[in-house]
């Protein structure tokens, strides 16, 4: 398959802002389309933030910010780039609109795939005249750094669609994960928020602060996921047996601990959240954070590049795809 050199961005917040990231490290030509107020200048600045970051994960020979053009319209967008990135906000009207947009104006060829991190892609592909290529490839913040992203089709989505997207996304340095089918949320959302709702529960019971449960994922069970996964570090942890002697000795029915269903979300519980999130933050600003995160983030890709695990195998095999790049073009 012939990989794009020209990728498209519908809406440049933080998730588009960092497909455009990865998309000019990677050596491609980006058309970026927002119409909020100052989208340019914003994006701009962002990436001016990233590059030191994606400098230290390698950059392709071919990149630039100079690459980056800040289009008029969507149909700019959609008529000169060969794959297209929607990420505007999570409503179904909205994006069920942009595509028809999208669609009418791209050519046949052109992929058009959506950020969307639940929307399912039969909805929003129900008005577009070629509905056989669109898709959703759901990354995770910030996209620049983390190689996840969840791709799927709609109904009327073709096999083929579905595989052009997952050799760019793999081109782009990232970890294509087919969903088999349109179920709700998707995979990754699925586990967060069932995290995330006895996270709310517990603080709105008063059984801990935010401050309390990040340091029990950080410390202890984050840093095993950096690895494997829940199932393979369950699996490691019931030896000799495996997951087999796990699953009968750890049956969640003998131990009915969790609270699936949400909390309401009350002002009182609203302010518990935040305050306990601004108390941790304590003089950081939120671009201050961001920049930690990166830096810490790096430190752990790059640990796990020795092991060729995890993430650290991805970035492995995209660095060297920019050192093949690099010798080609010095040959």
């Amino acid at each position: 398959m012939e990989i794009v050199s020209t990728f498209g961005i519908v809406g440049t917040g933080i998730i588009g802002a960092g497909w455009a990231a990865r998309a000019l490290a990677s050596g491609l030509d980006v058309l970026a389309y927002d119409p909020g107020a100052g989208a340019k200048t914003h994006l701009e600045k962002k990436l001016g933030q990233i590059w030191p970051v994606l400098e230290r994960t390698g950059l392709h020979p071919k990149a630039s910010m100079e690459r980056l053009a800040f289009c008029d319209s969507v149909e700019t967008v959609a008529e000169q780039a060969q794959f297209i990135q929607e990420s505007a906000p999570e409503r179904i009207d909205l994006k069920t609109r942009l595509h028809a947009q999208i669609d009418a104006a791209a050519p046949r060829e052109t992929l058009i795939a959506s950020s969307t991190s639940g929307l399912l892609p039969s909805e929003f592909q129900s008005q577009c005249l070629h509905p056989e290529r669109v898709l959703v490839g759901h990354p995770f913040n910030p996209v620049y750094l983390l190689p996840l992203v969840e791709v799927l089709g709609g109904e009327k989505t073709t096999a083929g669609s579905v595989d052009r997207a997952v050799e760019v996304y793999r081109a782009l340095g990232m970890y294509p994960l087919k969903v088999r089918t349109e179920v709700p949320g998707f995979l990754s959302d699925r586990l967060q928020e069932a995290l995330w709702r006895e996270i709310l529960h517990l603080v709105n019971d008063d059984a801990a602060t935010p401050e309390e449960l990040d340091a029990a994922i950080c410390y202890g069970p984050g840093l095993r996921w950096a690895l494997w996964g829940a199932c393979q570090i369950f699996h490691l942890a019931a030896q000799p047996g495996g997951m087999g002697q796990f699953l009968k000795h750890f049956d969640p029915s003998l131990f009915p601990w969790t609270r699936l269903e949400p909390p309401e979300i009350t002002d009182a519980l609203a302010d518990k959240m935040h305050s306990g999130c601004e108390e941790m933050s304590g003089t950081l600003s939120l671009d201050e954070m961001e920049q930690v995160r990166d830096d810490a983030l790096i430190g752990i890709i790059e640990s796990l590049q020795k092991r060729n695990l995890g993430a650290g195998a991805v970035l492995n095999a995209h660095q060297q795809r920019i050192r093949g790049a690099a010798q080609e073009g010095a040959g």
